[in-house]
């Protein structure tokens, strides 16, 4: 097993002004598994194949464990990958394909059933080996693709979104199989996915990245409670966060924030905590992120200890029941609203609905796409 460590990596593609990826510094322990997340076009599928070797890297160094790989072949680097569209042999059946790559290596013909038998059965797929891809679901050439990884026993597993061809029953599946294998395997994973649900659900650390850059590397709750940016603020959570962009206001000893239509009063520590913002921040010019699960209607919840709940007012544009809870789409006549409510919770269409929102949960941001949380 190996670490995997990227030091200030760069990609530069012929033609392209700017580089794919821009500065990369991440270092990946022994072990973990690890989730490259991001829009479509942020780097991460390219990050993740420099450290396979199938793209070469501009500038920059990538170790697996103590050893440099910026000039090692891919086949010399032992890892493995599996990649979304499965890159099988259709010719093959099951066992062929996922033994190809040991009998290319000149494993005896006893090592090589040990290891194809043995990954089978960790992944259920012993009935399908005489069988060929064109004959399995989209599930099982996911498995298959997964064994023939397996069978090499790399020290680093590379997947590039791998499950972004299943239907949302089998992702689900999918995603607790290939948690479960890295809990038997116990090797290093990375793991490359548009999806942040997936992200969270899977990573023992996330790396969000933004056109070509890291934006923030932390634990899946970590990442939630605390985005560095409102980027990551609204990239990570479904549904995402909400935001209204206004200002913060003192009247008579209280702060208020104000967007056109909105007034909302701050209390508690998160009050405190934008009092003591230096002078350099425009208190003018901020962004509020309110995740949706931290609106309430008033006759729902009796705040804990430590809540702030303050008033929030908002039209009901459309009601979506989804069974324990509903989702309210609301307008302050400038943004649009989100909010995760209990499912037994009245609203018409067109209502001005009278809610609550948990102050201490906010989070409030510098202006801008990429705004510094700052409280």
């Amino acid at each position: 097993m190996a670490s995997v460590t990227l030091e200030k990596i760069y990609k530069y593609y012929p033609g392209s002004e700017d580089p794919a990826v821009i500065g990369v510094d991440l270092e990946i322990k022994d072990k973990e598994f690890v989730v490259l997340v991001g829009p479509s076009g942020c780097g991460k599928s390219t990050t993740l194949r420099m450290v396979a070797g199938l793209e070469e890297i501009s500038k920059g160094t990538i170790r697996i464990g103590e050893r440099i790989v910026n000039d090692v072949p891919p086949k010399d680097r032992d890892i493995a990958m599996v990649f979304q569209n499965y890159a099988l042999y259709p010719h093959m059946t099951v066992y062929k394909n996922m033994a190809f790559g040991l009998k290319l290596r000149r494993f005896s013909k006893d090592e090589i059933e040990k290891r194809v038998m043995e990954a089978a059965r960790m992944l259920s797929i012993e009935d399908y080996l005489d069988r060929k891809p064109k004959q399995l679901s989209g599930g099982q050439r996911q498995r298959v693709a997964v064994g023939r990884a397996i069978v090499r026993q790399p020290q680093v597993f590379l997947f590039d979104e791998p499950l972004s061809n299943l239907d949302a029953k089998l992702r689900v599946q999918m995603r607790n199989e290939i948690g479960k294998l890295h809990a038997k395997l116990q090797t290093t994973m990375i793991y490359v996915t548009h999806d942040q649900v997936e992200a969270m659900t899977m990573g023992d650390r996330i790396v969000v990245m933004k056109d070509g850059v890291i934006q923030q590397v932390d634990d899946p709750i970590t990442l939630y409670d605390n985005p560095r940016n409102k980027f990551v603020a609204g990239f990570i959570g479904s549904p995402p966060m909400n935001f209204l962009n206004g200002g913060i206001e003192e009247e008579d000893g209280k702060l208020f924030f104000n967007e056109q239509n909105v007034r909302v009063e701050i209390s508690g520590k998160k009050a405190q905590a934008l009092r003591n913002l230096g002078g350099d921040i425009d208190r003018t010019k901020m962004t509020m992120g309110i995740r949706p699960e931290d609106f309430y209607d008033p006759d729902f919840v009796r705040a804990r200890e430590g809540d702030q709940l303050v008033p929030f007012t908002a039209e009901v544009e459309i009601v979506e029941p989804m069974g324990a809870e509903s989702y309210l789409y609301l307008t302050t006549g400038k943004s649009p609203i989100v909010a995760r409510v209990d499912a037994h919770v009245k609203a018409e269409l067109g209502q001005k609905k009278d809610l609550v929102v948990n102050i201490e949960k906010a989070h409030f941001f510098k202006d801008g796409e990429l705004g510094d949380r700052v409280a």
